[in-house]
């Protein structure tokens, strides 16, 4: 059954239609570093270090485990976007339904496979024992967040393709304030230490999950059409979910072996180098939380224009986002250059990382001119259901121009490290443009 023009939103491709979904996702996503914070904070206030360091374990080995699954989020906003745009009631619940009966399957085959998974990430780790046994006892409470924390990404995935970006915000918001508020009970007041930390995480995934259904059952309840159960249970319908499922989970995978290379060739450059690699890829996090708000519009609008085949607003939607990515990474490119000092004196307080991380922060300014272009687009591809260019084009930056810059440079030493990370950026971005214009030309899209 198809949705009625005034239910469709067809509220244009302006400014305003981007803002009104990148603003609430800028805003949720700045609430995560505050989570971060406070999880350090209480924990690293107790009495012996490694307490803090099996957290810090632990959150990594969730935030790897949880970033390659992410393909759930990218996966439904884009599919969700295309049937709105269309006007398709019935495929929207389709899409809704599919990602989450899929989120619900992996969420089982982690939780059956927590041991193979935690002993095999410690192993990655070589954390000294008392970490280890404080991190498998994170670990053991925290993997039950697994059905709620894979059901919220196909949440806000189907939300944003429904062009509704106050659900994200208010899932995002309750999620991490409720954490912060089990953090101070559970570890200050009733000393659970690791595992108050890992089950006031469990239990504010829980709380955004009620939180979103609230929304989904509200867009559910004004949008025509009905469930297709035989649909859902129909192995077969779920050929385009993996399809697309299995490529964005390669281009992230390649994505994380990038990041992994340069924390693991700046430790072998020593401490210090491997401490300011890792503060200054804090100024790549921040401007990512400002350009992925912008990316999430362009997700949204452009599965919408593909579902509406609207060639005008496809067109409209990446000239405006891409016009105001340009100018947010313009504002993060002076900061950089006028403060980034200043921003590296508050991280750290000692000498040698201070020292070390000024002499490479000139990369750091640079980055967000040619960091614009992959953030933007990669939004631009999700929205238009084209992970196989996505994945071809972030392979071919990581193998063909990142591991070879690096090889080429790597006299250049840590200087190698950051060239190899910018002409990766910008291989992706351009890659990912010609492409897209190919696409437009060919009238592949929409």
């Amino acid at each position: 059954m198809s949705l009625p023009d005034g239910q469709r939103r067809r509220d244009g491709y302006g400014d305003d239609a981007v803002w009104r979904i990148a603003a609430p996702m800028i805003l949720s996503a700045a609430t995560t570093p505050l989570l971060g914070m406070v999880d350090t904070a209480v924990v690293g206030h107790l009495d012996e270090p490694w307490y803090l360091g099996a957290v810090a374990a632990g959150t990594t080995i969730f935030t790897v485990l949880f970033m390659g699954l992410n393909f759930l989020r990218m996966g439904t906003t884009g599919l969700t976007a295309q049937a709105f745009g269309a006007g398709e009631g019935v495929a929207v619940r389709d899409a809704l339904g599919r990602a989450l009966l899929t989120a619900a399957a992996l969420a089982v085959a982690l939780i059956a496979l927590q041991s193979l998974i935690i002993e095999a990430a410690l192993g990655a780790l070589g954390a000294g024992a008392q970490v280890s046994a404080f991190t498998r006892e994170y670990f053991a409470v925290r993997i039950w967040s697994a059905p709620a924390s894979l059901a919220n990404f196909v949440v806000v995935g189907w939300l944003l393709g429904m062009q509704n970006a106050r659900g994200p915000l208010t899932l995002t918001l309750a999620t991490n304030f409720t954490n912060i508020v089990l953090d101070l009970v559970f570890v200050l007041l009733m000393g659970l230490r690791v595992r108050g930390v890992a089950f006031a995480t469990v239990l504010a995934e829980l709380v955004g999950l009620v939180v979103g259904l609230a929304f989904v059952r509200a867009e559910l309840a004004a949008l025509p059409g009905s469930w297709r159960p035989s649909a859902l249970l129909d192995i077969g319908r779920y050929r385009r979910l993996f399809v697309i499922s299995s490529n964005l989970l390669l281009r992230t995978l390649s994505l994380m072996l990038v990041f992994a290379f340069i924390t693991a060739q700046g430790a072998r450059m020593g401490d210090v180098i491997l401490a300011a690699n890792a503060l200054l890829m804090n100024f790549q996090h921040l401007l990512s939380y400002a350009l992925d708000g912008i990316a999430h519009a362009a997700e949204a609008l452009t599965g919408k224009a593909v579902g509406e085949r609207n060639v005008a607003g496809l067109v409209a939607t990446v000239r405006r986002s891409l016009r105001w990515s340009v100018g947010l990474a313009l504002v993060f490119t002076l900061a950089y250059a006028a403060g980034g000092g200043a921003l590296i004196d508050v991280l750290t307080g000692i000498p040698e990382v201070r020292a070390a991380a000024r002499a490479y922060l000139p990369w750091l300014v640079l980055s967000p001119l040619v960091s614009v272009w992959p953030f933007l687009y990669d939004g631009v591809f999700v929205g238009a259901t084209r992970p196989r260019e996505m994945r071809l084009v972030m392979m071919a930056a990581a193998f063909l121009v990142f591991l070879p810059t690096w090889y080429l440079a790597r006299d250049l030493g840590n200087h190698a490290l950051w060239l190899a990370f910018v002409l990766f950026m910008s291989a992706r971005g351009l890659g990912m443009h010609l492409w897209f214009r190919r696409l437009l030309t060919r009238g592949a899209i929409p």
